[in-house]
């Protein structure tokens, strides 16, 4: 997710609406996309991506209308459409009929719906409740500057907490942040909504994550977070969370029990 590649972040931020329009000169139906040409309206969706990294538009926070946004860019409104649906797709705005369209907030229900993927075997999916064990600072280790391209030796917040579903532990995990993107995080409550945590405190948005599944043998320090046997089987989700242009910007190593529970994933 994020800005194409093909175009830099100063050129998105600084380029005109007249320059705009002038990158997007209609070509035959039949004739070969020039290389590095994208198409108007994905540069329009550029423009707004940029207003969610920026703040502009907040969480929660009603657009302006498709009428509204074409004139000001410059734009047909079905340009604007064009845009604004693609970013629908992607969870990060939401259409209500007859309200308009909104920034997406992550919200326990949008959390389900896209982020948590471990289901009840029984009845129906749910947000689990948390307890935090831990919260700790450390030069980052050699996994978590892989996992988030980070300098040697760069700060990290470290949260490790068990999640339940009715009383019942269920996963075991640990978060890496980076201190420079969250700072003070460590000082503060530990909210169960870790993204709402994010993008209201910190102004970063969790776009997309890519996840790593694998069975692996429970640590006796993890069986015990667990109330389980050391060496029980349990379910790796190894997780590493986007921001809006890309950048990893958080680092999840989890550990599930299954008796109960399965990972769901609704491939379309």
């Amino acid at each position: 997710m994020g800005l194409d590649a093909a175009a830099p972040k100063s050129y998105i931020r600084h380029m005109s609406v007249h320059k705009l329009e002038i990158t997007a000169q209609p070509r035959e139906p039949d004739m070969p996309e020039t290389l590095g040409f994208r198409p108007l309206y994905r540069q329009v969706k550029a423009i707004f991506v940029r207003r969610l990294m920026d703040g502009v538009w907040a969480p929660g926070a009603v657009l302006p209308s498709e009428g509204q946004l074409a004139a000001e860019i410059g734009v047909s409104q079905g340009t604007v459409r064009k845009a604004l649906d693609e970013l629908a797709a992607e969870n990060l705005v939401v259409r209500r009929q007859g309200r308009g369209t909104f920034v997406a907030e992550h919200d326990e229900r949008r959390i389900l719906f896209q982020f948590f993927k471990l289901a009840p075997d029984q009845g129906a999916p749910r947000f689990p409740d948390s307890v935090v064990l831990s919260v700790t600072t450390g030069p980052a280790d050699d996994a978590e500057r892989t996992a988030l391209d980070l300098q040697e030796a760069a700060p990290i917040t470290r949260i490790r907490r068990q999640r339940s579903f009715d009383g019942a532990p269920l996963i075991v995990e640990t978060v890496s942040l980076p201190q420079a993107l969250f700072p003070g995080l460590e000082n503060g409550p530990i909210p169960n909504n870790l993204y709402s945590l994010y993008a209201g405190h910190y102004g970063i948005t969790i776009a997309n994550a890519r996840e790593r599944l694998k069975a692996v043998a429970l640590s006796a320090k993890d069986a015990a977070a667990l109330g389980a046997a050391a060496g029980e089987p349990a379910l790796q989700i190894d997780r590493i969370a986007l921001s809006l242009d890309g950048t990893p910007v958080e680092h999840r190593l989890s550990l599930c029990l299954t008796q109960e529970v399965h990972y769901l994933s609704d491939l379309r």
